[in-house]
């Protein structure tokens, strides 16, 4: 009687502890890591695209969609979703349409601020004379000892 009792409560007391990892999802002092999935989306980001931008360079500030839709080639959906370990998750969502080539609606939780495109730079050039420069002490030992110039 002893041994099966023995075994009863070995067996009981061991599917209670594996049975542990399910029952306590939220234990205290218990390290949860952040969950990162999709593209990285910013507020900074989306104030960069304007409209009439090409494809390509909506891919060189975004990255590649995360979702392209079968049915219309002109939409691409970004979407970001992060998990902070014992935190809600939350997401972000961007649409972004294009006809032919060219952005010209963008939807979804981000949207560019109302700011001016940065202004065209003003690039000024000035030529600078020549100057000669004096020798270094290296230069004049070997002309010392060299012909020519």
């Amino acid at each position: 009687m002893s041994q099966t009792l023995r075994l009863i409560i070995l067996s009981i007391s061991l599917s209670i502890t594996t049975a542990c990892s399910t029952l306590a999802t939220s234990v205290p002092f218990v390290y949860e890591i952040d969950i990162d999935q999709g593209n990285v989306i910013d507020q900074l980001m989306i104030n960069q695209l304007r409209p009439d931008m090409t494809k390509r360079q909506v891919i060189y500030i975004l990255g590649s969609p995360l979702l392209l839709d079968p049915f219309s080639a002109n939409r691409w959906d970004y979407i970001y979703s992060q998990q902070p370990g014992h935190e809600d998750r939350y997401q972000e969502r961007i649409a972004l349409f294009f006809q032919g080539d060219n952005l010209v609606h963008i939807e979804g939780d981000l949207a560019p601020e109302a700011n001016p495109p940065p202004p065209p730079p003003k690039e000024i050039t000035i030529d600078a004379p020549k100057r000669e420069l004096r020798k270094t002490l290296y230069e004049m030992m070997v002309s010392l000892f060299t012909f020519g110039d």
